[in-house]
């Protein structure tokens, strides 16, 4: 069977033909926009999928979407607050209780580009959700996806990674100004390098981990932006121009990531268009990681940061 995939293939054009009714995921920040797509995807093919949202309401709406437009009837929702470790422990729990089984955990949720907010633990709060709300929530996960594997762990990162790296000396912003592009920029950065260490670390036990550039979606996690700021976002990209794409086409990296036998015993990659993104040589290549994002050094360094931020120590 040929399979080959591009910018503008859609999730359920990536999922044709495979059965996943052995597949257990869970797909976070799925009430709506891309998580919602990527669920349904799955879903279609016949896993077994669990939804998070922080509105339980709107995920169960959503939810039942999914079993009504696929027939699939093995799709449960619980709440999880990323910026809340006490959520994600209680959730990681409840989930074990619940579930036996985790073969693919895609860490959607995020938010874009938003006022400087702080967590109850003084973190700042594009960084607390989209990495470190995530790191604890697949470490916590981790024995379940070992005892399931082959096992997958998807990061939904961004070209936005490319607005910077992780800044070490001060991640939070407590000395230096806040910038809501540098902020987003480091949070997406961090997702690729976790899904470097991750891989390296789990890799001998048949549990593979990779980052991921879904494209530009008009979707909710743009809800702080002002039109200035599209414009501000659209003059950053490559030649000032940026191309959209559909919720259908944007959760189909991420769906590719999950289930691509391509991606078989492959891991520590960043992804981009259903496709494995190269290094980025030149300013105007519009596709590409920067070469921190994939930096192993840095990749350790960050694991051994956000042990020491959550208070636990994860697989070596």
């Amino acid at each position: 069977m040929s399979r080959d995939f591009g910018a503008h293939s859609t999730a359920s054009e990536v999922v044709a033909g495979l059965d996943l009714s052995h597949v257990a995921a869970i797909v976070t920040g799925a009430s709506g926009g891309l998580g919602a797509e990527t669920a349904r995807a799955l879903a279609e093919r016949g896993a077994r999928v669990t939804v998070t949202a922080r509105d339980v309401a709107k995920g169960e709406k959503a939810a039942d979407a999914i079993r009504k437009s696929t027939g699939n009837a093995k799709v449960d929702v619980m709440s999880v607050e990323l910026m809340s470790l006490d959520s994600v422990r209680a959730f990681a729990k409840e989930f074990a209780a619940r579930h036996k089984t985790l073969n693919v955990l895609i860490n959607n949720a995020g938010v874009m580009a938003c006022p400087l907010a702080r967590t109850a633990n003084g973190w700042e709060s594009q960084f607390a959700t989209n990495h470190i709300g995530h790191f604890l929530l697949t470490g916590l996960l981790t024995p379940l996806l070992i005892a399931s594997a082959p096992s997958r762990v998807v990061s939904v990162s961004s070209r936005g990674h490319r607005f910077s790296p992780v800044v070490f000396d001060d991640i939070h912003f407590e000395r230096r100004p806040y910038d809501k592009w540098s902020a987003y920029g480091q949070a997406k950065t961090a997702n690729v390098l976790f899904a470097v260490e991750l891989d390296r670390r789990l890799a001998g036990r048949r549990v593979r981990a990779n980052a991921l550039h879904p494209g530009g979606i008009r979707t909710e996690l743009g809800r702080h932006l002002s039109q200035d700021d599209i414009v501000e976002l659209m003059s950053r990209a490559p030649g000032g121009k940026m191309e959209w794409k559909t919720p259908e086409q944007g959760a189909a990296t991420s769906v590719w990531a999950a289930t691509a036998p391509e991606l078989e015993g492959k891991g520590g990659l960043y992804l981009d268009d259903c496709q494995i993104a190269s290094l980025r040589t030149s300013p105007d290549d519009p596709g590409g990681y920067e070469a921190y994002a994939r930096d192993a050094e840095a990749a350790k360094r960050l694991w051994t940061v956000s042990e020491q931020l959550v208070g636990e120590r994860f697989a070596n």
